[in-house]
């Protein structure tokens, strides 16, 4: 027998799948509208937004690493329905020819991007991620069921009651699925392969290596971000300091952020003038190798300079704290990054240009860059109007994911009476 919880689920997945076939109707121009209107509506309700997400925020220490991904402000309301206008703004994913040809029998062959279907989207404290998933799903066509976590809990029922509203206008409202934020919640959708056709975690790796350990449907995964920066010997100083700087302290609760900076031994006299400012600005802690402990002593302020361990490498901090690895040589580098990378994002800093492009070439990751900040790594910085997430394996996507990550296809064949001996 199911209990209430359960059996509010169920309801709400089939209900979501049911509604998910409409979607295919819809128009470029209405999916505009809708767009627009839940941009507009959220500017117009935002003290409605904000009050849910104060009560959030008075649930968790402000110290707490998650707590700047949680917080909602009215410049970060605002950069979010921008993102949804440029998601209406972008091409329709749907009914793409990605393929076509005619066989010797005369059947007419066409591979047509199709919708997934029903996406199931699993995070954790960051309310934007609703909006983003929402504006996304709509323009590929799909439906989205939205487990969110108990930390968000009061933002993100805000935030969908803004949705639906909108959406009921065009009695579309039961393709979106807030499901309880219950933690137990969660093993119910992750075995739900009924009704949805795909999941995707985005949080920790604690909460992505459950979902890929528990669902019995398709899992995508993205978000954890462990990210280096590779100082090599042939690095320009000024370009070394301003990545560094910018990929670690821009903000430290995203996936993209610095965790550790690699730094060829000839260049360990460059080092505080690398980090200069992080103390100050940032209060950021610092956890150096021998050699690099060796030469920030005395240079780095008292306090927040720490001898690292082993478990100090292939942390994704999500706070202001780095570790610090020097190597002997670009080769160590690349088997250090090898060893530690969550294959997110990786960069080096170089002005040789044939070991930039080796890296380039070599480094497995999702992202790879040279000479450039690893916060790019973004969706709606990569020009794809906003992100689902970003994802750090091979099959079916890899790097941000937007639109056209969130297609299927399908064969379209057109015979005149063909049958097969």
């Amino acid at each position: 027998m199911m209990t209430l919880l359960e059996s509010a689920i169920a309801a709400g997945l089939k209900t979501t799948k049911e509604a998910s076939r409409k979607l295919i109707s819809l128009t470029d121009k209405e999916i505009g509208e809708i767009l627009n209107k839940v941009a507009d509506l959220a500017i117009d309700k935002q003290d409605k937004i904000l009050k849910a997400n104060a009560l959030d925020l008075s649930r968790m220490e402000p110290g707490n690493p998650k707590y700047d991904r949680l917080l909602l402000n009215p410049e970060r309301l605002k950069g979010i329905t921008d993102d949804m206008r440029r998601v209406a703004e972008l091409a329709n994913p749907l009914g793409t020819i990605l393929e076509e040809r005619t066989l010797e029998n005369g059947l007419s062959l066409q591979r047509v991007s199709v919708p997934i279907g029903v996406m199931g989207i699993i995070y954790e404290s960051r309310p934007n991620v609703t909006f983003d998933v929402f504006a996304l799903c709509l323009k590929s066509g799909n439906a989205c069921v939205l487990k969110g976590s108990r930390d968000a809990h009061d933002s993100n029922i805000a935030i969908v009651d803004i949705i639906k509203e909108v959406l009921a206008e065009y009695d579309l409202q039961d393709t979106v699925f807030l499901a309880p934020s219950e933690r137990e919640a969660l093993a119910h959708i992750l075995e739900a392969d009924e009704y949805i056709d795909c999941a995707i975690p985005r949080g920790s790796q604690g909460l992505i290596n459950y979902v890929r350990q528990n669902a019995r449907i398709p899992v995508i995964e993205t978000g954890a971000g462990i990210v280096h920066a590779y100082v090599d010997e042939k690095a320009n100083l000024k370009k070394a300091k301003g990545i560094v700087y910018n990929a670690k302290c821009r903000r430290v609760s995203v996936c993209n952020a610095l965790d550790c900076l690699v730094i060829h031994e000839s260049r360990l006299g460059d080092l505080p003038e690398i980090v200069k400012g992080m103390d100050a600005d940032h209060q950021v802690e610092i956890y150096a190798d021998k050699l690099a402990y060796e030469v920030l002593e005395g240079n780095y302020k008292p306090g927040l300079l720490f001898k690292s361990k082993e478990a100090d490498f292939g942390v994704e901090w999500l706070d202001y704290k780095m570790s610090i690895k020097t190597v002997k040589s670009y080769e160590e580098a690349l088997d250090h990054i090898s060893n530690y990378s969550s294959k997110h994002s990786e960069v080096i800093v170089t002005e040789e240009q044939e070991v930039a492009e080796h890296f380039l070439k070599h480094v497995d990751a999702a992202c790879v860059y040279v000479n450039a900040s690893t916060a790019f790594s973004d969706g709606a910085q990569f020009g794809l109007g906003a992100e689902i997430g970003i994802s750090t394996q091979k099959l079916h996507a890899r790097g941000p994911m937007a639109l056209r990550e969130l297609t299927s296809y399908k064969w379209v064949v057109r015979g005149d009476g063909q049958v097969r001996s």
